[in-house]
């Protein structure tokens, strides 16, 4: 009796074992699909410039942040 609840019990965490490296290998591919996506924005980003332009909301000046990528910019 005790022989076949210690093989259910190894059966049953064989079976979590599978499911859980199943698990890590979707959160893999998507962690991988998600590197992609940032890369691609990120090669956008840096091949223009990009400027923000930020309000105070205490003193309503104006402050202008300039991006620059890697590329000279082009006007």
């Amino acid at each position: 009796m005790a022989d076949k609840d210690e093989r259910d019990e190894a059966g049953e965490q064989a079976l979590d074992l599978q499911q859980l490296k199943k698990r890590l290998d979707i959160l893999d591919r998507r962690l991988d699909n998600i590197d992609s996506m940032v890369t691609a924005v990120a090669e956008r980003v840096m091949s223009q410039p990009i400027t923000f332009i930020v309000t105070c909301p205490r003193c309503g000046r104006s402050l202008e942040v300039a991006i620059i990528g890697t590329q000279k910019p082009t006007r």
